[in-house]
């Protein structure tokens, strides 16, 4: 008889961490908190206006595409996903704005408008994070971390790619003109990182975008979800929905099954978390947590990201000229960034990320109309931030900076709206301390110092998700789905 999985969390790396154990012959049965799949992907129905819940940006679409081949299926019949042109769109608190896309010579002229004398340093620059690329994503970032040998043999290697380094350091070899850094160093904050502290090893991120491009799901990521959720049900995968897991059964540190809400249990052979391991280790296993010490000193030493505001509306104006995705710079960088990941205190002087994905999709928002959110980094909940009181101030202050720059009259066009905070990722998400994307990606917690894929602790709990490796964004967490095909 086949072996039992069950995998905690919907998330992508949940999915994919289902599909594959599927393809192998295993009885696979999800368990989702929620009554819809897709966790940070989750999708959100307000009237006429269907708001992604998260992650917006889709990189590396082939990991994907290999989801529906292992069932020797096409993604195509399920979803559409398609390139787009223009990138991101960056704009600074001056008015000045820097089209990012994969054209070379347009690329060349947006450089020059800042900065003539850095048009080589930023070839330079993409030839280097190549290099990391090939070693990071393409060799590493399926390969388990477990051993502390395997890390110490990579050491030599990432000391020649100057992992020591930071993203935003790495980037001020190359580049000279304080925007363009902002403009090559701001990938670490797509998965949780300050680029002033997170290890150069992420500048990856940056190649991988030229490697395959940016592209959007048509209907929204949430198409994704719903595509892989048929192909789930058609490879025999058990979900259940709304079954939060409250306690994971544990004899002699082996995982034997877990209970749900009401005191159902269900036994299994190999437990898969897709969900935070901080919580999971202090929560979910509270009542076998007699750690090891040298553990114990990893979950306290950790450092977690940021957390996340999200504020979701629609338009009754349509802003045709507004990109599918910008990045809004405030006048600070480092003091900003500072504020939100060391002295955890929330500043008026914001950056935003804001997805318009009726600029592509007009299935997206009623006719004549747009669905935004905008994204703004905070400091996560050890800041002890009240949102019930911060949480609409802290709305109005968005809508003013928008107004101010890229959606001049949106003040008085707001309609269907509405707001998520940090606490939303504590208490729905279950991310300690409502971080928005786990613990940072230092690299004092990259790899093998991140939480292991294989538990450190269990035998047959493993782990999959933005708090393991390779760490967060859509890349990363299909990744790590990938890395358990090293242990079942």
């Amino acid at each position: 008889m086949a072996k039992k999985i069950i995998i905690i969390g919907s998330g992508f790396g949940g999915i994919a961490a289902a599909l594959r154990s599927r393809a192998k012959g295993y009885q696979v049965t999800l368990l989702e908190k929620h009554p819809d799949l897709g966790g940070r992907a989750r999708v959100f129905k307000r009237g006429d206006f269907t708001y992604d819940g998260g992650p917006t940006v889709i990189t590396a679409p082939y990991l994907f595409e290999e989801l529906f081949s292992l069932f020797n299926k096409k993604i195509s019949d399920y979803v559409k996903i398609v390139p787009l042109d223009l990138w991101y769109r960056f704009v600074f608190s001056d008015g000045q704005t820097f089209d990012y896309t994969e054209n070379k010579s347009f690329m060349e002229k947006e450089i020059i408008k800042f900065s003539k004398k850095d048009l080589e340093g930023y070839y330079d620059l993409v030839n280097f994070t190549e290099k990391i690329f090939d070693k990071g994503f393409t060799d590493l970032s399926d390969k388990p971390f477990n051993n502390l040998t395997f890390m110490l043999k990579q050491i030599p290697e990432l000391l020649k790619l100057k992992s020591y380094k930071s993203v935003y350091s790495l980037v001020s070899n190359y580049i000279t003109n304080e925007k363009l850094r902002r403009v090559f160093s701001m990938h670490p904050l797509l998965v949780g990182g300050n680029p002033f502290t997170t290890t150069s090893i992420y500048a990856l991120i940056l190649f991988l975008e030229k490697k395959w491009g940016i592209h959007y799901a048509m209907g929204g990521t949430g198409k994704v979800v719903s595509a892989l959720e048929k192909l789930m049900q058609e490879s025999g995968i058990k979900i259940i929905k709304n079954a939060e897991v409250t306690k994971i059964l544990i004899e002699n540190k082996t995982v034997k099954g877990v209970e749900i809400k009401k005191g159902k249990t269900i036994d299994c052979d190999y437990l898969v978390c897709n969900s935070d391991p901080p919580y999971v280790y202090k929560n979910l296993l509270k009542s076998n947590n007699n750690y090891n010490f040298l553990f114990k000193q990893k979950i306290k030493r950790m450092d977690y990201s940021m957390g996340l505001f999200v504020y979701y509306f629609g338009s009754r104006k349509k802003y045709k000229n507004v990109a599918h995705h910008t990045i809004f710079f405030g006048k600070t960088y480092k003091k900003h960034l500072n504020n939100i990941f060391e002295k955890k205190i929330l500043s008026e002087d914001i950056s935003y990320y804001l997805h318009r994905p009726s600029a592509t999709d007009p299935s997206m928002s009623p006719e004549g109309q747009d669905a935004f959110y905008v994204l703004v980094p905070v400091p996560n909940n050890l800041s002890n931030i009240d949102w019930n009181i911060q949480g609409k101030k802290f709305k109005d202050i968005v809508l003013e900076r928008m107004d101010n720059s890229v959606l001049p009259g949106i003040k008085e066009n707001v309609i269907n709206d509405f707001f998520l905070t940090p606490d939303y990722f504590e208490n729905d998400l279950l991310t300690l301390h409502g971080s928005g994307f786990s613990i940072q990606p230092k690299f004092s917690q990259s790899a093998y110092f991140r939480f292991h894929n294989k538990s450190e602790i269990f035998k047959n709990l493993f782990f999959v998700g933005a708090g393991t490796h390779p760490g967060a964004g859509m890349p990363g967490v299909l990744s790590s789905a990938k890395v358990l095909d090293n242990f079942f």
